[in-house]
């Protein structure tokens, strides 16, 4: 087993009630008992749960196959929410990598923990389907409202197409300077109905 352990601290003025010596003590004497030799330890010093370089780090690692077992003190150092924790536990199971938190006793290298492992995988496909399933009935219900979807569309001044057009400037050229797709401004001379026969290349 290749352990990595992974602490973090929420502020520079809670380490005293966070200390991450304290968090990586407890995890490496965890990782011993179980027989895990010299695991990797990896702790965000960090003010903000959404900046965690080390925890993405560790992600990346893990991509890689560079570990086998995960092991954290609280689900609360590696996940700011519960879906966000849903979806990092699934990850690891799709990557075969086990995981702990030693404090809320979830140890995937057991059955138990496997199977609840497993549990907790599902309901973070079904937590995904919900939110999908919610926003396909939330845009149809716009819809019925005559609410238009999508970004909204810019309508290009067309006397300065006019203008640029004159000037021998090419449609990609125009587009660029107004901050349009090339087919919004030649849809506004078409519209306009003043293209001249020939004109359009």
């Amino acid at each position: 087993m290749r352990p990595v352990i992974y602490a973090r601290v929420s502020t520079p003025e809670s380490e005293g009630k966070q200390d991450p010596e304290m968090q990586t003590r407890e995890m490496t004497e965890f990782c011993e008992r179980r027989g895990w030799k010299n695991p990797v330890v990896m702790v965000d010093r960090i003010s903000s749960g959404k900046v965690r370089p080390e925890l993405e780090r560790l992600k990346a690692l893990c991509r890689k196959r560079k570990f086998d077992v995960v092991v954290v003190y609280r689900f609360d150092r590696v996940a700011r929410d519960q879906l966000e924790l849903l979806e990092t536990l699934k990850e690891f199971q799709s990557l075969g990598i086990e995981f702990v938190s030693v404090h809320e006793n979830l140890d995937s290298t057991t059955p138990a923990g496997k199977c609840m492992f497993g549990m907790i995988a599902a309901f973070a496909e079904f937590e995904r389907a919900s939110i999908r399933q919610r926003v396909v009935s939330g845009l149809a219900a716009a819809k019925a409202r005559g609410v238009r979807l999508g970004r909204p569309r810019r309508d290009p001044d067309l006397a300065t197409i006019r203008a640029l057009r004159s000037q021998g400037r090419s449609w990609r050229h125009i587009a660029s300077l107004m901050g349009v797709p090339v087919t919004t401004v030649r849809r506004a001379l078409l519209v306009g109905g003043k293209v001249a026969s020939g004109t359009v290349q």
